[in-house]
């Protein structure tokens, strides 16, 4: 310690010195000297100061950590002393020294601890439960709203019970079923204040007259007792629409009425209850009308209320809440699902009686899917919001939900089967009705009542929003109508063609003007037009969009059931409505749709149609062939065709054969008639086959088995010329005529060629100097001016030499082998 007293002392001299030298280094500086002794005094009693108070500092702190260390060997020999006398105890407490047994009876008495635990945990909640249920009781009449906030935390508490409940597996029954009873108590409790004091509000506004009373006041009451009960009813409506998929309509729930407007409707419902109950003249089971109008007439009324007083409060909360904004939607739909019930109600409570009496449950039906279409598009009534599906309407509930579509279905199916046989069985009912539009074939009166039926049937469920039960009425009702008047129409006609032979027409009793005559004309016209007709009006019904969106839906189905025995519908299989619809509908789910463009749900009908249309026009023109032999027969045995003598300077003026006149009356006739039947393309593609057929009977049984003179050939023109203006004139269509006989013209311009010049080089074959003619090369002007006997030459010369010939006098329906056959007809060929 010495040592190191001197060694500091050296060393503080050491410092001392350095510091002396640092200031005073001149004799000036011994002037400083007091000042710098007095600057070092002060800082030494600094540096005093400082060492005194680290002394007293570390004094301190040593106290402490003597304190401390004191406490801590305190308590832990009391915790050794604890420690002992525990493990004294339990030995004493079990009696046995054996560990295992020591631990389950420790166990034992701690389960008996933790079951104290829950109870004291089971006595809060029921005091917590009690408190909230004495607050909400308390307040009710002057703090309606503590009262809403102290049920929904006993709704919370209820819940929160509940959820326990599942994860427990039961464990406390009692408890979840004390909070739950006092739970609804207490929601019935504040639900029937706060709806009297609504009701008290609802007094004092008059309501439901036409004038209210919306003084400041009872409008501010009456928005502060809606938005209570909206508050009261909130936690029940979020429960009701979690986790619903809005997409799929069978999981999509009820639409909820709000507290406020089940309270507001009660006084429209006892009005309604009044007006369409009892033995009012208004409660009538023949006018349904009568209360669907009604609750029309309310919305009317109303809808300006709601729109002004309730929209914005429900706004308010649906942008204040993302649970309610999926839940609350617009305040007219609010109130249309208000005022539903009441409708619903009533409907039940004669449809056991109306449901006997078809006509009246026709209608009843009927009007309903009235008022459910103004409620969608009058009123837009929107139940749920954002859920993709329509609203089914009151209709599906009542035919559906309550089991009457199977009895209003057979009602409607024995009024449609009924209402069609009587047409089908008129007196009229085969009868063309020429008063139809001129632009398409004439049907039948038949047909056309048929079909203004099968659209009144169309329009009796185009309301229903089940794609099972429209696929029932189109499938059981219109598609049976439409089968069975094709077998009506296939009957007539093969009843015809029995009496077109000879052994059928004697069966019949029946002659073979009956089967060959107009009538037999008039009986396939019928079947022919009405096919077509009705062919036609399922073209159009395929592009109606209630039957393309069916058909859609029907497709959409079809693709994605694709098990053994498929449906796409209540007792619809695939296999059965693809037989009845289209064979284009798919059961494996495949997406594949080449050969669905274009179908459509009449196919497999429009086609049994369209095969009935083919085939009455191919005995109409089987017909016209019988009966066009039949006229030119007279025509065919002419024998004057060479002998008739001079040359007619005037074609035009030349009279007919006398022997077309049967042609031209049954020409006059029939063709009359079809032009009066037909729509104007089917005639022409009709009066094309008639001349098609009289040019082959003319070429084949006159031109080329007779020879003619100058004079025949040109009668025969003449009388071609008079075939074309009598069909022309009866058809009354341009150009009716054209293309139908040509061949037969190109043939008589060769037949009537002036045979009167030869020249003098030509020995009568044109075979002396062929290289004079150019190797038969004409010209065309040259081809003009032409003569029988050039013509001649230039066709026997070579078949080159002829097919240049017949091209360059424009003649393309004959070849070669015709052309020389219709100049060997002339008798100056003859005279070679």
């Amino acid at each position: 310690m010495p040592e190191l007293q001197r060694a500091a002392t050296g060393d503080v001299r050491t410092r001392v010195e350095d510091y002396l030298n640092d200031k005073i280094q001149t004799a000036a500086d011994l002037d400083q000297v007091d000042a710098l002794v007095q600057r070092v005094q002060e800082q030494q009693g600094q540096l005093r100061k400082q060492l005194q108070d680290a002394r007293k500092d570390l004094l301190e702190a040593q106290e402490r950590v003597a304190k401390r260390s004191s406490d801590l060997r305190t308590r832990a020999e009391a915790y050794q002393t604890r420690q002992a006398d525990l493990e004294e105890r339990i030995q004493d407490l079990i009696h046995s020294d054996v560990s295992d047994e020591a631990v389950q009876k420790f166990e034992a008495r701690m389960n008996k601890v933790r079951s104290l635990e829950i109870a004291r945990g089971f006595l809060q909640l029921v005091q917590r439960l009690d408190t909230l249920n004495e607050q909400a009781t308390k307040s009710l009449v002057q703090q309606p709203a503590e009262s809403v906030t102290a049920y929904i935390g006993v709704r919370g508490l209820r819940k929160h019970i509940q959820d326990a409940q599942t994860a427990a597996e039961g464990a406390a029954p009692q408890l979840a079923y004390l909070f739950e009873e006092t739970s609804k108590k207490l929601y019935a409790t504040l639900k029937k204040s706060l709806e009297a004091s609504l009701e008290t509000t609802m007094q004092q506004m008059k309501w439901p007259e036409k004038k209210l009373n919306l003084s400041s006041q009872v409008r501010q009451n009456w928005e502060d007792q809606v938005r209570l009960l909206l508050d009261l009813q909130d936690p029940d409506l979020v429960d009701a629409f979690a986790n619903v998929d809005l997409r799929n309509r069978s999981a999509a729930p009820d639409p909820v009425v709000l507290l406020p407007l089940e309270v507001m409707s009660r006084p429209l419902a006892k009005r309604f209850q009044w007006h369409f109950y009892g033995t009012r003249p208004t409660n009538r089971r023949d006018k349904p009308e009568y209360f669907l109008t009604h609750v029309l007439d309310l919305l009317d009324q109303h809808n300006g209320f709601m729109n002004d007083m309730l929209d914005p409060i429900l706004d308010e909360r649906a942008r204040n809440s993302e649970a309610l904004e999926s839940i609350y939607t617009d305040a007219v739909s609010a109130f249309i699902t208000a005022l539903l019930p009441m409708v619903e109600a009533k409907c039940l409570s004669f449809l056991p009686e109306v449901s006997q009496e078809p006509q009246l449950f026709s209608h009843f039906v009927h009007e309903l899917m009235a008022f459910d279409t103004a409620l969608r598009e009058t009123w837009g009534y929107v139940p749920i919001p954002r859920m993709v599906v329509e609203w089914r309407g009151l209709t599906w509930r009542v035919l559906n939900t309550h089991g009457y579509f199977e009895t209003w279905l057979r009602v409607e199916k024995d009024f449609a089967l009924s209402r069609y046989s009587s047409i089908r069985d008129a007196p009229d009912s085969n009868d063309i009705d020429f008063d139809a539009d001129s632009r398409q074939t004439k049907p039948t009166k038949g047909a056309i009542r048929v079909n203004d039926l099968l659209e009144t049937i169309t329009d009796r469920y185009r309301g229903l929003s089940s794609f099972s039960q429209k696929m029932k009425f189109l499938l059981e009702i219109q598609l049976s109508i439409f089968d069975d008047y094709h077998s009506h129409l296939h009957g007539a006609l093969q009843a015809y063609l029995v009496s077109s032979h000879t052994a059928g027409r004697l069966l019949q009793g029946q002659t073979e003007a009956d089967a060959f005559g107009l009538k037999g004309l008039e009986a396939l016209t019928k079947v022919f037009g009405s096919a077509e007709f009705l062919e036609r009006k399922m073209s159009d019904w395929s592009d109606d969009v209630f039957f393309v969106e069916l058909w859609d839906e029907l497709q959409d189905r079809a693709k994605a059931n694709s098990s053994v025995s498929a449906s796409v519908g209540t007792g619809l299989r695939i296999e059965e409505v693809a037989e009845k619809t289209s064979a284009t509908i798919r059961a494996n789910g495949t997406d594949d749709d080449a050969d669905a463009d274009g179908s459509g749900l009449f196919d497999q009908t429009a086609s049994a149609y369209q095969r009935l249309r083919e085939r009455g026009e191919e005995e109409m023109l089987r017909f016209l062939d019988v009966n066009l032999r039949a006229a030119l027969r007279p025509y065919t045995k002419s024998t004057l065709w060479s002998s008739l003598a001079g040359s007619p300077s005037d074609v035009s003026a030349m009279p007919p054969s006398s022997s077309l006149d049967g042609f031209f009356q049954t020409t006059s006739t029939l063709v009359g008639y079809l032009a009066r039947a037909l729509a104007p393309g089917s005639l022409r593609r009709i009066i094309k086959h008639y001349c098609n057929a009289a040019q082959r009977e003319i070429f084949d049984t006159v031109l080329m088995q007779h020879s003619f003179s100058a004079t025949g050939a040109a009668q025969l023109a003449r009388d071609l010329s008079e075939i074309k203006a009598s069909i022309e004139k009866q058809t009354q269509l341009r150009t009716a005529t054209a293309g139908g006989f040509q061949q037969l013209e190109e043939a008589l311009y060769l037949l009537t060629l002036d045979a009167s010049t030869k020249t003098a080089e030509d020995d009568g074959w044109g075979f002396d100097d062929v290289d004079k003619a150019g190797a038969g090369a004409i010209t065309e002007d040259e081809a003009k001016d032409l003569g029988l006997w050039e013509v001649e030459r230039l066709m026997f010369e070579s078949n080159e030499s002829a097919r240049k010939a017949l091209g360059e006098m424009g003649l393309f329906h004959l070849n070669e082998a015709e052309a020389r056959n219709v100049l060997k007809r002339r008798v100056e060929w003859n005279d070679l």
